[in-house]
């Protein structure tokens, strides 16, 4: 299989990376209308709606803002404003998504935590998107720098580059075990399985950046990077409180 990946189907060339983008959306709500049915969901059926809707707009805004500042370059050119206008970040849109909810929440009044009902549907969601950005090659900008290292592959320029996307689609799967067991092994209060995820992605998300050919640098870091830096200060307090009780095990041991 070649890379990317375009077959022909009908003499309709098949943009498989926008098909399983639209399905990655498709498959996880589905997931998570299944994963709703089956638990005991203490927030209302109207606040759940808002707090969806929250995270909608916020996960749209936030993804092309983020976007948009991987590449900052403006132009009047009418290409180039529509190429700002599709430019979109799944890390955006997660980090926006989060303000979303917590926004639509204020304003509706929920106190209660609402995060882990979306936590697998989102990993698999993410998972079916980064399959779909593989298949893309060097056509979506998942790609890595060039390597001699054994993983290294042939994404449609003939260089052997680190495949990104592979290494996340890994990561994801081995991060939904971890949260899997930890969930059912232990008792968890209510939003953590969500805080674990957002921590555990962002630094994994902060550490691969180092593996992309970024062209748009701030002393040395990517946007990319400085919204990962942003999201460890929003959750610092659970990363403060983890580290101080692994400190505590250590110790013990």
């Amino acid at each position: 299989m070649d890379i990317p990946f375009e077959p022909v189907v009908f003499g309709v060339k098949v943009n498989v990376h926008l098909i399983l983008e639209y399905a990655a959306f498709f498959v996880g709500f589905r997931y998570y209308l299944n994963l709703r049915k089956r638990s005991l969901d203490p927030i209302s059926s109207t606040n759940r709606l808002s707090i969806i809707i929250g995270a909608v707009f916020g996960a749209f805004f936030g993804s092309r803002i983020v976007g948009f500042l991987e590449h900052p370059i403006f132009s009047f050119d009418l290409e180039h404003l529509i190429a700002i206008l599709s430019a979109k970040t799944i890390m955006g849109g997660l980090f926006g998504g989060l303000l979303g909810v917590e926004l639509a929440k204020k304003i509706i009044g929920e106190k209660e935590s609402s995060g882990d009902l979306f936590t697998f549907p989102i990993i698999l969601g993410i998972i079916i998107g980064r399959v779909g950005c593989f298949l893309a090659g060097i056509k979506e900008f998942t790609y890595g720098k060039e390597t001699a290292f054994f993983t290294g592959m042939d994404l449609g320029d003939g260089l052997a580059r680190h495949p990104i996307a592979l290494y996340e689609v890994v990561f994801l799967l081995l991060l939904w075990i971890a949260l899997s067991y930890a969930k059912n092994k232990q008792t968890l209060e209510k939003g953590l399985v969500f805080k674990y995820f957002m921590i555990c992605y962002f630094l994994f998300r902060f550490l691969v950046e180092f593996l992309k050919p970024n062209i748009f640098l701030i002393l040395g870091l990517s946007s990319i990077q400085y919204l990962c830096i942003l999201c460890f200060v929003y959750y610092h307090k659970t990363i403060k409180h983890k580290l101080f009780y692994a400190n505590k095990i250590i110790h013990l041991l």
